[in-house]
């Protein structure tokens, strides 16, 4: 299951119940892990020795556009994720929507950003704060806030919702360009050229891509430093989507974009020991089967179940968990931890610390 449907189930669900140095490319606060590089973290000798909950912030995020006064080459014409064929004449005035505010993110970086004249609730950097809305309720795309900005192109993958709004715009004259779904490391550089291409800006997308993959890689190698190479010797990790409020408690597995950021961690994900697949709710059994020693969770999920003490107490079998017993639980912000997009090395950075070096984050404090 790709992790944009995932999302989308659950966030379905709870409407029916009631959604190096790299850290200097942000300004964060101390105690923050985001003020805190990996590479110059003191690393726990033995990363099973920690207890208590930690928060992989990410500080404020500081776009760095790859150029400057771009001017987008159109008209082109584009085939879409969903094999329709779109041309755009006008990149004047961009929208760029999707559950994560990546896409937006990356036009940004595109040094496009002084022409995107609106944003999705999880475009939350300086440089978009100013702009309006188009989302209502949550995620729930407003048709009528996206005509009032007469966008002359709109960008945005199957993760927003009411699909009839993106129809709507269609109708409505305006070229919508359906971008990859799916999140996940492997496809951060595909995902980032579709939006270049779209745009007209097919250089500027390929400048974007190689910096995002060498930023990747070098907190990759950091990780490499610090965690055990040995599968015995790597955390048992296990990542959960929450809604407490709501009463939803899902495990994350092979496909859902989760698989990859445990892996890319240098942690054991054991959601594939137990041929657990896609996304699906948790059980007394399962998680108990799975006996993880770390959860990663969605910062607004663990404070929809009460923090760690109501997340205990709403699911008691994680009372038989190492993670449990040791209250192990690194969260991050919603809109960030599986994002994947120009800012997944900070997030990776971020984790690894709240991960290998907790106390690095405490001594900043």
């Amino acid at each position: 299951m790709r992790l944009a449907r995932a999302v989308i189930a659950a966030s379905a669900l709870l409407a029916l119940a009631a959604c190096g140095a790299l850290p200097e490319r942000g300004h964060a606060t101390d105690g923050d892990t985001a003020s805190v590089a990996l590479a110059d973290a003191t690393a726990l000798d033995d990363p099973r020795s920690y207890t208590g909950p930690t928060h992989a912030g990410l500080g404020e995020l500081a776009i760095e556009p790859v150029a400057q006064d771009v001017e987008p080459a159109l008209p082109v014409t584009v085939t879409d994720s969903q094999g329709t064929k779109v041309t755009v004449t006008d990149a004047s005035r961009i929208l760029a929507l999707d559950v994560y505010g990546t896409l937006s993110q990356t036009v940004f970086e595109l040094g496009l950003g002084d022409r995107v004249v609106g944003r999705d609730v999880s475009t939350q950097f300086a440089e978009a704060e100013d702009l309006p809305l188009v989302t209502s309720s949550g995620h729930d795309l407003s048709a009528e806030k996206i005509l009032e900005l007469n966008p002359s192109v709109i960008l945005t993958d199957t993760s927003l919702g009411p699909w009839d709004v993106v129809l709507q715009m269609r109708d409505a004259g305006i070229p919508v360009v359906v971008v990859d779904g799916e999140r996940g490391l492997d496809n951060i550089d595909d995902l980032t050229h579709q939006v270049a291409e779209a745009l007209g800006v097919p250089e500027q997308g390929d400048a974007l891509a190689d910096r995002t993959q060498a930023e990747v890689e070098q907190v990759r190698a950091e990780i490499a430093k610090v965690a055990p190479a040995t599968t015995q010797g790597k955390l048992r990790a296990a990542f959960l989507y929450v809604r407490g409020n709501a009463g939803i408690y899902y495990m994350f597995g092979e496909g859902s974009g989760a698989d990859g950021l445990i892996d890319a961690l240098g942690l054991y994900d054991v959601a594939g020991e137990i041929g657990w697949k896609g996304m699906k709710p948790v059980n007394d059994e399962g998680i108990v089967a799975a006996q993880p020693e770390l959860l990663i969770l969605m910062t607004k999920g663990l404070e929809s179940a009460g923090g760690v003490d109501g997340l205990l107490e709403r699911l008691p079998a994680l009372a038989q968990t190492p993670a449990g017993q040791n209250r192990r639980i690194v969260d991050m912000d919603d809109a960030f931890v599986l994002g994947y997009g120009p800012r997944t090395a900070d997030v990776l950075n971020s984790l690894a610390v709240a991960v290998y070096a907790p106390e690095s984050v405490e001594a900043a404090e």
